[in-house]
């Protein structure tokens, strides 16, 4: 996708002649490359700010000319820009990473540059698929989600790692709950001066990861509970405040879906199809999207497919 160098203004502009202009952002920690294409694909500006709503806005805003489409490829700080840029009313859209991707899988060398102009020429050509920004509401919830699992997961780290260092001494913990797994290491690394400092420091981090996740899953329970649709989704046997949030903040809107058939693609678990010629193979889920729903889901289904579960239709269903 090579276009002229920057700087190039094509003769219609200079004639007066309307034209459609498209722009393309790509954006890092720091700092954001824009490019403008004219309808023929040529380059009318290009620039290097600032990765800073107020700055891409005055940018834009100081253009002597208006831009029909705005592209800006869907990622950890694209939804904080998008949101601030749609809201100073600039046409602007978010657009699926993995198109992006296989659209510019042929170009040899990747630069911040070279990703505003290609953004910027999919967005003059049509070839792009928009994603939605979720709600600040869905967002938070996310968030917490998010830190709650990170300490759900180092807790068990934690755990895990204490159990193996006291394994090589062959000192085995054997089964144990969250109460009484300090008090069993301790049992152990007694008499063992060194063993006991490695193994208080570790017991003081657990200690910590588990008192402040178990302070966010009241706060995340406390949300499902005030969260109509969550409370509706937890009738289900095998889905708790945790499936029930995750599964709210990852839908966001229903409205955005066609059909409830559509939701099931959209987080990966319909299966891959590939068709050609003679060929024609049906795979397994495709995986596309939230992994983090799809986990949850998994777990759900976990529960009531294992677990006693009377009069329920749905299990019924399942373990046919």
């Amino acid at each position: 996708m090579e276009t002229p160098e920057s700087g190039a203004v094509c003769s219609k502009h200079h004639r007066g002649t309307t034209t459609e202009h498209y722009a393309g952002i790509g954006v890092s920690l720091e700092s954001a490359s824009l490019c403008v294409v004219d309808a023929t694909g040529r380059i009318i500006r290009e620039a290097k700010v600032a990765s800073e709503p107020d700055v891409l806005i005055a940018w834009f805003r100081g253009l002597e000319f208006a831009v029909t489409r705005i592209g800006l490829q869907a990622g950890p700080l694209s939804q904080w820009l998008y949101a601030s840029m749609r809201e100073a009313g600039l046409t602007v859209e978010l657009l699926a990473t993995r198109h992006v991707r296989a659209a510019f899988k042929a170009m040899p060398v990747k630069t911040d540059r070279k990703d505003a102009r290609g953004i910027a020429q999919l967005m003059r050509l049509g070839w792009f698929r928009p994603v939605r920004c979720k709600s600040l509401l869905a967002q938070e919830v996310r968030a917490l989600l998010t830190a709650r699992k990170l300490l759900q997961t180092k807790n068990h780290d934690v755990e895990m790692s204490l159990r193996g260092v006291l394994h090589g001494f062959g000192l085995k913990v054997g089964p144990t709950t969250p109460r009484t797994f300090a008090t069993r290491i301790r049992e152990l690394v007694a008499g063992h001066p060194t063993l006991s400092t490695a193994a208080e420091a570790l017991l003081a981090a657990r200690s910590t990861l588990f008192e402040q996740w178990q302070q966010l899953e009241k706060r995340l329970r406390s949300l499902a509970r005030e969260d109509h649709r969550v409370r509706l989704l937890t009738t289900v046997p095998g889905v708790g405040a945790i499936v029930g949030l995750t599964y709210v903040s990852a839908i966001d809107d229903p409205g955005r879906f066609r059909s409830s058939k559509a939701v099931g693609a959209h987080f990966g678990l319909t299966p891959k199809k590939y068709q050609s010629g003679e060929t024609d193979v049906t795979g397994r889920i495709s995986k596309i999207g939230d992994g983090g729903v799809r986990t949850a889901l998994y777990e759900a289904a976990n529960v009531i497919l294992t677990r006693p579960v009377k009069g329920s239709t749905l299990k019924s269903w399942g373990c046919v």
